[in-house]
């Protein structure tokens, strides 16, 4: 059986904020954008309980109801949202090929890279249990729940410590849970949060156990040099352990860091593929928020129209 073939104009691979603004913006643009959700619709705020940040949401909104708000608006103009997984790209000819669950055959003149980065995880089952009522991997996004509160951090490197430095400023103390007896960040990090008098390191810790049945009440921890065990009262728990960009299959063709995220041109969404655009956390390892990747999203449509215009009349 001969494999379907789709061609497109805007192929936009991934949903989140970066996705689905790249789809408004694509379609209002009478471009008739696709848009493959991938692994997880709506990105990582669909795990989130309440945002609070974004802008026109007075009152604060549930992680999924805005997703789910985004994607209506994408479709209200012609966007077709689809679901499926992106599971290999062809960009050294053009169009630019895509293949969709390893069936589907899509050739763009535009591709819209939009996939996202996930946080790492410790792989604790209370961890999993309680994502969203407590744990997180985002102080800027959730810390503002747990002012006034004692929290805990988990990470040795530079993100830990700007973590623990933003919280330190709303909560009333923060626990670094520190893996060995010295962390990898930088110099100038380290003491920050050394010389914060809010904030406590645990050194040669590791967290045995998230405590709390429906919400964060404490944290269990173990000395790994001594085997010991202790239990801290915190109502937040914060993994700063990194995140790790969704970006493998576009490796043989897209430029990217050592890290893995997609690098592109300064003041642009371009990547070093003509036609192949790159927004969201997929190409920011720096700010992170669901604000800054829809401002991308919407760098990302304009950048496609602009190349195809200049593609139709070359």
């Amino acid at each position: 059986m001969k494999p379907e073939i789709e061609k497109v104009k805007v192929l936009i691979i991934g949903s989140g904020p970066a996705g689905y603004t790249a789809a408004i913006y694509a379609s209002r643009a009478g471009l008739s954008p696709v848009l493959y959700t991938g692994g997880q619709p709506g990105g990582q705020l669909t795990i989130t309980n309440d945002v609070e940040n974004y802008p026109g949401y007075p009152n604060g909104v549930a992680g999924p109801e805005m997703m789910e708000d985004f994607r209506k608006q994408a479709e209200r103009f012609g966007a077709q949202v689809r679901y499926g997984l992106a599971t290999s790209v062809d960009f050294s000819t053009k169009p630019h090929t895509v293949i969709i669950d390893e069936q589907v055959t899509i050739n763009a003149d535009t591709v819209l890279i939009s996939t996202g980065a996930s946080a790492k995880w410790l792989g604790l089952e209370s961890e999993s249990r309680l994502n969203g009522k407590g744990v997180s991997a985002c102080a800027v996004c959730d810390g503002f729940f747990f002012r006034g509160q004692e929290v805990a951090v988990v990470g040795a490197g530079d993100t830990a410590c700007e973590e623990a430095s933003y919280l330190s400023n709303i909560c009333s103390k923060v626990y670094m849970i520190v893996r060995k007896d010295e962390m990898r960040a930088s110099q100038i990090m380290q003491k920050r949060v050394m010389n914060n008098p809010k904030i406590e390191i645990l050194w040669n810790t590791e967290t045995d156990e998230i405590l709390g049945k429906d919400e964060v009440n404490g944290v269990r921890i173990f000395n790994n040099k001594t085997g010991e065990k202790s239990e801290i009262a915190i109502s937040g728990f914060f993994v700063a352990i990194g995140h790790q960009p969704n970006t493998a299959i576009f490796k043989d063709f897209i430029h990217m860091d050592e890290a893995g995220y997609i690098k592109t041109i300064p003041g642009s969404t371009k990547t070093n593929v003509e036609g192949v655009f790159a927004c969201g956390d997929a190409q920011d390892n720096i700010y992170r928020q669901a604000v800054t990747a829809a401002g991308t999203g919407c760098m990302a449509a304009l950048d496609a129209e602009r190349y195809l215009a200049e593609f139709e009349n070359d």
